[in-house]
């Protein structure tokens, strides 16, 4: 099976090579604007299967994913800037929220789509810390703002879910997708 990886996020790419996923990288470019009413997790499935659909090519499947945070139903997509960043850290600051990623596998006939959930909990910030956050530059390419991996791990003091999911890719789910659609003739 060739498996293409239908992103460009070093975080996915990372996941899946370090698991011992065998893939190539094909970006693709979709238009990331939630539709009118639509809820988080659907806005990352339509997504997914949008990637996956755009990048495959004949003899492959490929593999969509798009990941959002989500507060009181709100998607926080990644910060247009500073302002933007600030704005969504303080909606995240003492709270519980969500974080979806949508996945797809697409053989060029069928599409299968997939959501995973994680809570993930922040400590209070104060608004110096969220300054601080910020000016690193880490919260501008990331969903809701922040990188768990990163600099705002020390923000995070329960994951409830998979942790994987959060950096971007819920590794055990696609494998487990994969395998049951080898098993089942999906190439």
């Amino acid at each position: 099976m060739n498996l293409v990886l239908a992103s460009g996020s070093p975080r996915r790419k990372e996941l899946l090579a370090t698991a011992g996923f065998e893939f190539e990288v094909r970006p693709v470019d979709i238009d990331e604007t939630p539709l009118p009413g639509e809820s988080p997790a659907d806005y990352v499935e339509r997504l997914a299967e949008a990637k996956a659909r755009a990048a495959w090519r004949a003899g492959e499947i490929t593999l969509g994913a798009d990941t959002t945070v989500a507060v009181d139903g709100e998607i926080l997509g990644k910060p247009i800037d500073a302002a933007d960043a600030t704005a969504m850290l303080g909606k995240l600051a003492g709270r519980t929220h969500e974080v979806l990623t949508g996945f797809c596998l697409f053989n060029g006939t069928v599409a299968r789509p997939g959501v995973d959930l994680t809570h993930v909990s922040f400590l209070p910030l104060s608004e110096a810390e969220i300054a601080e956050y910020v000016a690193s530059g880490e919260p501008m390419d990331k969903a809701g703002a922040y990188g768990i991996q990163g600099l705002a791990s020390k923000f995070i003091y329960r994951v409830k879910g998979c942790y994987f999911n959060v950096v971007g890719l819920p590794v055990s789910r696609i494998y487990g997708f994969l395998r049951s659609a080898s098993e089942h003739g999906f190439h």
